[in-house]
């Protein structure tokens, strides 16, 4: 007795058969139909029967499931990070730089490990060490492995700057027509100053506390190109100059336009790009401007165009940027664009309106008027007598409230349309979305390093995951899927396998992942795993 397959037509169809000889021939008789072959395959009900049936003719393949262990869940996602770490050539810099010194153990290993935890689920160096059990078939580490591999990256940052951009360049086409530059700080949960954690202005609203200032470099796409760290009371325009260096000497940059925020605009870092060379965009402190400037800016003469979020109108005014510094007197050639929108206008009225509760709240109680900053509501409370005799500043609120929905961005760039000055100017925000990722996302704080070189070494490794993450996002979205970091982590948490003991022998079982996950697999070219393959077979 056998299962015949039959095909009539366009379908196939099941029969169950006996075979018997007849005269000298073997004949079949069919005993009775189970049906199209389609309606079969994947069907319950015939699977159940068929594990009774080998269960009851005691067949030695029969399975009880109740032998089935305990599964243990290990994630195999990893390998998305693991490909684009290779396409980097990363575990080649890494060995090459291993060579370089006396270290014994896999530099590249223990690098990628706290790389991947970074960017799946951020934890200290111990808990990484503890945890690493995590990823499938990913090969242990020891905990003194990485905490030296920290030393080591930290002596080769700018090595891997270098070798990070050309493979940016050369193989994911990073443009640097046009680089973003602007500075943020991250503290410790420490009051002990030393030559990098210090004390200054916290952009984190962690005052009291030690930190370090971090400039930022990364292209039109978000991309990082370099960093650099700086002693936490350093003022973010004296970070640039390092900038402007790495850009010149490191990476070799020689034409750009730099995009920055007001906190870089001091007019010695303006000179100092022109020196070099580059051109510049930044934001124009025009409340400050001259009453020439203040009078062409009320003028009217205004040009209509809709921008991508909103009907803006601008003006552009040819100027001569004049200053002193150093007992000599500078001229920089610049186009300063004002802007107009009712969206901004809307904003600036209702960012007034919380300074000046938070002004009455302190007027209310002045003995705490001091220890805030003009950032917050003390911006509109004047001292008449330069004694504590504090009082609401009504003229300081009108001048505000005359530049509602005006902005200034100014530029030494004197070819380029305004409109184009705009838009790129508007694009910052691309960079403070890399510090709010470097920040939640990927959780470079808390920092849980004290010494300089595994700081330095700690956020070596935050740059090579921020690297990676934002290289997985643009082809994602060169592709035509958008994804913020919190959906890509997700996506890449949910490959994993369930780990189980049956019959002596180990099984991985692949558990249900989202589709976003099997995107990133299609756009890296990755194969997935089949759905249970013996772990002595497994291979990534």
């Amino acid at each position: 007795m056998f299962v015949k397959i039959t095909k009539s037509g366009n379908h196939k169809y099941c029969q169950m058969v006996s075979s018997h000889r007849e005269g000298g021939k073997i004949k079949h008789t069919v005993l009775f139909n189970l049906g199209r072959l389609d309606s079969i395959e994947g069907n319950p009900s015939f699977q159940n029967l068929a594990f009774r049936l080998l269960e009851i003719s005691k067949a030695k393949s029969v399975t009880n499931l109740d032998d089935i262990s305990e599964a243990e869940i290990s994630n195999w996602g990893y390998i998305v990070y693991k490909r684009i770490w290779e396409q980097f050539g990363l575990d080649s810099i890494l060995a090459k730089i291993k060579k370089k010194g006396k270290t014994q153990f896999d530099l590249s290993k223990s690098s990628f490990l706290m790389v991947a935890n970074h960017l799946l689920a951020p934890k200290s160096k111990l808990a990484t060490y503890v945890g690493q059990d995590r990823y499938t078939n990913l090969s242990p580490v020891e905990l003194n492995e990485l905490y030296r591999s920290l030393d080591i990256l930290a002596k080769h940052k700018e090595h891997l700057e270098e070798e990070m951009y050309l493979v940016n360049r050369n193989l994911f086409n990073m443009e640097v027509d046009i680089v973003f530059y602007d500075v943020t700080t991250f503290s410790f949960s420490s009051v002990r100053a030393d030559t990098l954690k210090d004390f200054g202005f916290s952009k984190d609203s962690k005052p009291g506390k030690v930190q370090v200032v971090l400039g930022l470099l990364i292209d039109c796409h978000g991309r990082p190109i370099g960093y650099e760290l700086f002693p936490g009371n350093t003022f973010d325009g004296k970070t640039l100059e390092a900038a402007l260096e790495a850009m010149e000497g490191r990476f070799g940059i020689r034409k750009v336009i730099i995009v920055a925020d007001k906190g870089i605009n001091s007019k010695l870092n303006l000179k100092m790009i022109s020196d070099r060379g580059y051109k510049y965009i930044f934001a124009s402190r025009i409340k400050s401007a001259s009453k020439k400037i203040k009078d062409l800016i009320f003028a009217g003469d205004y040009t209509k165009t809709q921008s991508t979020y909103d009907t803006v109108r601008y003006k552009v005014i040819d100027w001569i940027n004049e200053f002193k510094a150093d007992g000599k007197k500078y001229e920089l050639a610049e186009k300063l664009i004002i802007t107009y929108s009712e969206k901004r206008a809307k904003k600036d009225r209702a960012d007034r309106e919380r300074l000046i509760e938070k002004a009455g709240a302190l007027l209310k109680n002045k003995a705490k008027i001091r220890q805030f900053n003009k950032r917050g509501g003390k911006k509109y409370i004047k001292d008449i007598s330069k004694d504590s005799d504090w009082i609401f500043d009504t003229e300081a609120v009108l001048a505000d409230q005359r530049f509602d929905g005006y902005y200034g961005i100014q530029t030494n760039d004197m070819e380029l349309d305004p409109e184009k000055v705009m838009d790129a100017y508007h694009s910052l925000w691309k960079i403070e979305q890399s510090f709010r990722i470097m920040k939640s996302t990927l959780e470079v704080k808390p920092i849980f390093h004290w010494t300089e070189p595994r700081i330095k070494g700690h956020f070596v490794i935050c740059f090579l995951a921020f690297l990676l993450e934002r290289n997985l996002e643009f082809r994602l979205k060169k592709s035509g899927e958008e994804a913020s970091p919190e959906k890509i982590r997700e996506a890449i948490n949910s490959l994993n396998f369930a780990k189980v003991s049956l019959n002596g022998r180990k099984y991985f079982i692949k558990t249900k992942s989202s589709d976003l996950a099997k995107k990133i697999l299609l756009i890296l070219k990755i194969k997935p795993p089949q759905n249970i393959t013996p772990v002595d077979e497994f291979r990534l």
